[in-house]
């Protein structure tokens, strides 16, 4: 295999999970994190190009922030 074929397989990889995480995140996350966001539908597909390529940083502050919810309420 050569490298072209892994550098391009490492960055489909990136975005099918990048696609998996602003799947989730759109339709579930982001309604418990933005109080203002509950109920606004229209401005979520521009969201989708941000949060496939910076995934792992939204998934991050994603768990940070859920967490920091569940100590609140424990």
């Amino acid at each position: 295999m050569e490298l072209a074929e892994v550098v391009m397989a490492a960055l489909r990889m990136y975005a099918l999970v990048g696609v998996g995480v602003a799947a989730l995140f759109l339709f579930i996350g982001i309604d418990r994190i933005d109080e203002d966001a509950q109920g606004a539908y229209l401005f979520r597909p521009l969201l989708i190009p941000a949060v496939v390529s910076l995934w792992p940083l939204v998934a991050l502050r994603w768990v940070r922030l859920e967490l920091k919810r569940s100590q609140r309420s424990a």
